[in-house]
């Protein structure tokens, strides 16, 4: 039976992958740093007759990094797909004098996804075989603040490992959500009412738009016929005025924030 292993897996889009992998026949590997909430959520699935493992793991201590990273080159317990998707907003100013949210950020959404990808990437390689989805950002497309960096390097990260990746057998797709009800934007303290609308999404459909994506091979997927038409404007138009609608939302969202 194939086993997925998803970080970020008791919430948000993370949870929404466990659920559509476990409905698919997938066997699990469950990565969070809530040991209650993880264990909530493999009963649920053992329930529904999956085979669950779960890891507590803070991705901003390396030590535990490398504990995922071991897991995903045990050859005795092969993991067939990686989900990079643990993550949070950054609200730090560029400008800001304290680093430690910059730094954090840094960690989880950075360093961690390339050493778990580069170790799933090895273990795939030797098996010829595997599928490495790393979660990015439509944000990665404009310019708002850290958050946007870090997306933006999650994408051209993917792009460079689909090209190292290709002809073994194994495959590298980066998901590119735009704003999606969950919990992420609540934990950040942003009003949902601060964004249009129509530019929400559903985590589970989300989820189900990123799997037949990968299953046809896509290095970068933008679920959404809408966010496809967002992000071929984001890719064409000028930057400059990229940056003025960056302004904007930056704007709209501070204004959304409590005192």
């Amino acid at each position: 039976m194939a086993t997925a292993l998803v970080t970020g897996a008791t919430s948000g889009i993370g949870a929404a992958f466990a659920r559509a992998l476990a409905a698919r026949g997938w066997d699990l590997v469950l990565v969070a740093r809530d040991e209650a909430r993880l264990e909530s959520e493999a009963a649920r699935y053992r329930a529904a007759g999956r085979a669950v493992e779960v890891l507590r793991a803070d991705l901003a201590d390396r030590a535990d990094v490398s504990r995922v990273a071991a897991r995903l080159e045990d050859a005795a317990r092969p993991v067939d797909l990686l989900v990079n998707n643990a993550g949070f907003s950054v609200r730090a100013p560029l400008l800001s004098t304290d680093q430690a949210a910059h730094d954090r950020a840094f960690e989880v959404m950075v360093r961690a996804v390339q050493v778990l990808s580069g170790a799933a990437g090895r273990a795939m390689t030797a098996r010829g075989r595997g599928r490495i989805v790393n979660v990015g950002s439509t944000a990665g497309r404009i310019t708002m603040g850290a958050y946007s960096a870090i997306k933006a390097w999650v994408t051209v990260f993917t792009e460079g490992l689909a090209n190292e990746l290709e002809g073994t057998g194994v495959t590298a797709m980066a998901l590119e959500p735009g704003w999606v009800r969950t919990e992420f934007h609540a934990r950040a303290g942003i009003s949902g009412s601060s964004m249009p609308g129509g530019l929400w999404l559903d985590a589970d459909d989300l989820v189900a738009a990123a799997l037949r994506d990968l299953s046809r091979g896509k290095v970068v997927s933008t679920p959404s016929a809408r966010y496809k038409a967002l992000m071929f404007v984001a890719r064409h138009a000028p930057r400059s005025g990229i940056r003025r609608v960056s302004r904007a939302l930056s704007e709209r969202r501070r204004s959304s924030l409590p005192e």
